[in-house]
């Protein structure tokens, strides 16, 4: 009943917000390298912090420096979806949220001082990765139900690591999100608020349940985003590109974009990919070295990735014909 009454809470948030973007005219308008081809709302995904402020009321002691953090990362965010910021002023900010989550899960004196450099380059990276990747229908909402699921699913059957509650907040809330976004016209987009808020939500988790457990498989709860935003990355900076510009070089947005395969086909086929990668973490945990995990998972996805060439070339030839 809780879990209900949340949902129709957040569903009532939502559509008073596409009011005031209505209002006040924010929207995502599609250029040349945009995945979309209709203007609509922007910043549907302001519903994450709403989850969160919710949860936070209910839980003001325990969860000071998370939303502390998560409304840093969400209004500097919210602002670029209105009026771009520069990049310095946006990683400044990521930089002082992802230091209160550090502070809170006493990173700083549990590791030694290379493992946090290490940690903060990793955490900037996964809310910027996963900002690079929302980028059709469905893609942010799915995938992140499947990361959650997972996260829940260790939480109750391997270790315990957080309150259970904490995790179906999250859940709920991108259920709500799919409502409006999981449709051919969608009608809102995530924005940066949406992804990046409910990156920094992940993060904090996966870096709990790592500092938990001692190990770091649990990364791969990400492995299709990572291995996905870390090849484009590197593709663009052999193209000399730069990588803060908008560009149409992820996997997805080939399939969606050259070969015309419907967005959310697309998005469904990241979510079950990494699915298959979820369980298979899961299973294996504790009965193989973690490196040889990594292996095991990564390889066949840098495969995957690699085939985005050949589809590339195969459709400039026929472009050409």
């Amino acid at each position: 009943m809780q879990y209900t009454i949340l949902g129709i809470f957040l569903m009532i948030l939502m559509l008073l917000y596409f009011q005031v973007a209505d209002r006040f005219n924010i929207i995502d308008k599609p250029n040349l390298r945009s995945s979309h081809t209709e203007i609509t709302l922007r910043g549907g995904g302001i519903i994450f912090w709403f989850s969160a402020l919710l949860y936070f009321i209910q839980h003001i002691q325990i969860n000071y420096f998370f939303f502390t953090g998560i409304t840093l990362v969400s209004l500097v965010s919210f602002w670029d979806d209105i009026q771009s910021l520069s990049n310095k002023i946006r990683i400044s900010i990521h930089f002082i949220a992802i230091t209160l989550i550090f502070y809170d899960l006493s990173l700083f004196t549990l590791v030694p001082v290379w493992s946090v450099i290490i940690a903060y380059i990793l955490a900037i990276g996964l809310i910027n990765a996963y900002n690079f990747m929302d980028g059709i229908n469905g893609i942010t909402g799915l995938y992140t139900i499947v990361v959650m699921g997972s996260l829940l699913y260790v939480n109750t059957r391997i270790q315990l690591f957080t309150d259970g509650s904490f995790i179906k907040y999250a859940i709920i809330a991108s259920l709500v999100f799919l409502f409006f976004n999981y449709r051919k016209k969608a009608k809102c987009f995530a924005g940066d608020v949406g992804s990046i808020a409910i990156a920094f939500w992940i993060i904090y988790l996966v870096l709990k349940l790592i500092l938990n457990t001692n190990s770091l498989i649990w990364l791969l709860f990400l492995a299709v985003y990572g291995a996905d935003a870390v090849c484009t990355i590197l593709h663009r900076l052999y193209l000399k590109q730069n990588i803060f510009e908008a560009h149409r070089l992820h996997l997805y947005q080939i399939l969606s974009n050259e070969y015309k395969i419907q967005h959310r086909l697309v998005s469904l086929y990241y979510a079950l990919v990494q699915i298959g990668i979820s369980f298979l973490v899961i299973f294996l945990y504790q009965k193989v070295n973690d490196i040889v995990l990594f292996v095991i998972v990564i390889v066949p996805l840098i495969m995957i990735y690699s085939s985005k060439f050949y589809l590339l070339s195969k459709y400039n030839v026929k472009a050409k014909a």
